[in-house]
C-alpha cells in the first residue's frame, strides 16, 4: 500500500481536497467522522513523502467549497429544508441550528467547523436565513483555512506520537 501511494503521491492533494470537500458538504458531514478523514490526509500524505503546505491548502480549499455548496442548497431550499433528512428525523438540528446562528452571526461559520453537529447545519442554515454571501465567504474562508490547519496539526501529532 505505502509503494502504491508513493508511485501516486501526486494524488495526495486532490484526494485531500475531495474528502474535506464532502466532510464539509451538508448532511454528508454527520456520517463521515473528520478525525477519520484526516487521519488519512496526514497519512497519505506522510506516505507519499507529500508537504503538507499544499495538503493544508487543498484541505482548505475543499472545506471553504463544501461549506458554499452547502450556503448555496440553503438559500435555493429555504425552509423546505426542514423537509428533508436529517431534519426529518431529528428535528431538534434546525432550532438549535439557527440559535447558533442567531447568537453568534458570521463567528458561527467559524465556530461550526470545531463542532461535528453543528458543522452539517450551520452553512446551509446561513443560506436559509440568507445571510449576506460576502460576509459568509469571509468567515467561510477564513475559518476553512484555520481548521485545516488546526486538524492537520493535530493529525500530525498524533501520528508522530502512535506512528
Amino acid at each position: 500500500m505505502t509503494g502504491f501511494i508513493q508511485a501516486h503521491a501526486a494524488w495526495v492533494v486532490p484526494a485531500a481536497l475531495l474528502l474535506a470537500f464532502f466532510k464539509s458538504l451538508a448532511f454528508v458531514s454527520l456520517v463521515v467522522p473528520s478525525s477519520f478523514v484526516v487521519a488519512i490526509i496526514v497519512a497519505l500524505a506522510q506516505m507519499g513523502h507529500v508537504s503538507l503546505w499544499p495538503v493544508w491548502l487543498a484541505v482548505a480549499i475543499g472545506a471553504a467549497l463544501g461549506d458554499w455548496a452547502s450556503y448555496v442548497l440553503g438559500d435555493r431550499l429555504k425552509h423546505r429544508a426542514r423537509d428533508i433528512w436529517p431534519f426529518t428525523r431529528h428535528p431538534e438540528l434546525m432550532p438549535r441550528g439557527e440559535r447558533f446562528f442567531l447568537r453568534y452571526g458570521a463567528m458561527s461559520v467559524v465556530l461550526c467547523r470545531f463542532f461535528s453537529p453543528l458543522r452539517a447545519t450551520v452553512p446551509l442554515l446561513c443560506g436559509v436565513f440568507e445571510m449576506p454571501l460576502l460576509i459568509f465567504q469571509i468567515a467561510n474562508v477564513l475559518s476553512a483555512l484555520l481548521w485545516a490547519a488546526v486538524v492537520l496539526l493535530i493529525g500530525e501529532g498524533v501520528l508522530q506520537i502512535f506512528g
